[in-house]
């Protein structure tokens, strides 16, 4: 059992919506108990308790209202949950239970047939890994994140997915000889899915990558650009003609789910009820917490942000725990909307810090989001500081040591039941990680790679170089340049003794970076 308290502590919301929330059935009733003088808290009589999954089931309402949900269609969604539950439990029981009331020579599948089970919701057991059509996930970029078998049998025709991000882009695996489908049936779905990708992240972005793929869609493109797309909805839904191995036209319905990672795409036959698929699609959390599990690990191109609070252990000692607790929530909560901003994914939380991972994007260059980011970051903690400091009336001074660094490395994700976790392997992670460390005051450190890899007109938007320090004629900034980790530490000192492992990459300190506009 949770208190009252502690869940208004620990999520954030005040008692009014606490009492919303109950009024809305999203929470029971509390069990009201009397508290004796030693268990009283905040000085409460009485205080009411709700069950363990209470803070679970708060924190899934606020994830629901981030996407624009009404607080009455938040209610309806944790409704149909519990009733997905409960008819899966029943499902459950009912296997459990079937071998003990099956008639002797008679197969289960006429038992059902007879005597179908009742479910008023539709087939809410219906999943990802119970789908019997074709279904796929593209990102904004055009590559294919995910693929269930019948898509790999039925449309790409591969025997194993690409490995590298490069190699999965949608045009040209469409466009490769093993595919299923014939070549008037290849250039209608790919104008589909320009269409469904044109109404998201628009025709320059999409322009840009079929001119790197496959210049011969241009005119593909012009022409799908130019019809009048409709409100978008929460599941779309277009008409793909299609051959079959006969050579006789099949007419598909083509479904499409957006999320701020991709489009999900599901072909099924025109002539099926497509009432079952529509309820799951529409069922968006569910659905994006099932494919983000299953994305194929794949190497890509990314570049990596790691931020790290300075004195974190002082600060600690010198706070109170909920405080201290306090601070790093608000400084995560802050990070959240630079992050999105700058379409960049959470890595694993390392301590007091974070690590951000930035893929290649069709609309902006994934280098410079990292250094704007990271720029953007440095801001808003100056925000942060000034307010503690204020709060506290104390001379602490909150700073974010970044490093950031860019390469090739593969790309999957930690699970369990209720959480998931992007996972980055390999040495840019690190060599990034000990930049945050190197970094000191709040600074910025990005390697000679990453900066090196900008446009001329993205690097004249960035202030960076190194201090030089010389006794004989003092210490000087020298802009635009790049220094190696050993010559600007003592890395002799037991306290740098993890920095050697980067001794010889160059690197610079940003400065100051423009936010006129991204690319």
């Amino acid at each position: 059992m949770i208190s009252s308290k502690a869940l208004i502590d620990q999520t954030g919301i005040s008692r009014a919506t606490l009492n919303n929330y109950i009024q809305l059935g999203i929470l029971p009733k509390p069990d009201v108990q009397s508290l004796s003088a030693s268990a009283d808290e905040g000085g409460a009589r009485v205080l009411g308790f709700f069950p363990d999954d209470a803070l679970e089931r708060v924190q899934a309402v606020q994830i629901l209202k981030t996407q624009g949900l009404s607080m009455t269609q938040v209610a309806e969604r944790l409704a149909q949950t519990d009733a997905l539950l409960e008819v899966q439990e029943l499902q459950q029981e009912e296997l459990i239970s079937r071998p003990a009331m099956r008639s002797i020579g008679r197969s289960s599948s006429t038992a059902r047939s007879e005597n179908p089970p009742a479910n008023p919701l539709g087939n809410l057991s219906l999943s990802l890994d119970t789908l019997s059509h074709p279904a796929y996930m593209i990102n904004y970029n055009f590559e294919l994140t995910w693929l269930n078998e019948y898509a790999r049998k039925e449309v790409f025709g591969f025997l194993a997915p690409p490995a590298k991000s490069v190699d999965c882009n949608v045009l040209g695996l469409l466009s490769k000889s093993e595919v299923c489908l014939s070549l008037q049936d290849q250039r209608a779905l790919v104008g589909i899915l320009l269409q469904l990708a044109n109404s998201r992240i628009g025709y320059e972005p999409l322009r840009k990558l079929v001119l790197k793929t496959d210049p011969e869609m241009l005119p593909l493109l012009d022409e799908v650009a130019t019809k009048v797309n409709d409100q978008e909805q929460a599941v779309n839904e277009l008409e793909f003609f299609q051959k079959d191995a006969r050579g006789q036209l099949v007419c598909y319905r083509i479904y499409a789910v957006y999320f701020r990672e991709g489009i999900l795409v599901v072909h099924a036959p025109s002539q099926e009820r497509g009432d079952d698929l529509l309820n799951f699609l529409a069922r968006r959390d569910q659905v994006i917490q099932s494919l983000l599990s299953k994305r194929l690990p794949v190497m890509t191109p990314l570049a990596v942000v790691v931020a790290d609070l300075q004195n974190s252990v002082r600060i600690c000692s010198e706070l109170p725990p909920d405080e201290y607790f306090a601070l790093i929530n608000e400084i995560w909560a802050t990070m959240g909307p630079v992050l999105r901003k700058y379409t960049g994914t959470h890595g694993k939380h390392v301590g007091d810090g974070v690590v951000y991972y930035f893929f290649p994007q069709a609309e902006s260059n994934y280098l410079f989001n990292a250094i704007a980011c990271a720029d953007e970051l440095r801001l808003a903690m100056r925000k942060i500081s000034s307010n503690w400091q204020h709060k506290k009336n104390w001379f602490t001074e909150l700073q974010l040591n970044i490093g950031l660094h860019e390469g090739q490395e593969w790309l999957g994700s930690f699970q369990s039941a209720n959480h998931i976790e992007f996972a980055v392997l390999g040495n840019t992670i690190n060599q990034a990680s000990r930049l945050s460390d190197f970094a000191r005051h709040g600074s910025i450190w990005a390697t000679k790679d990453l900066i090196s890899k900008l446009s001329d007109d993205e690097r004249s938007r960035i202030e960076f170089g190194v201090l030089r320090k010389s006794q004989e004629n003092g210490d000087r900034f020298v802009p635009s340049s790049y220094a190696q980790i050993e010559p600007l530490i003592d890395l002799k000192q037991d306290k740098h003794e993890k920095l050697r492992d980067i001794a010889q990459l160059p690197v610079a300190e940003i400065k100051r970076v423009s936010h006129t506009r991204l690319y």
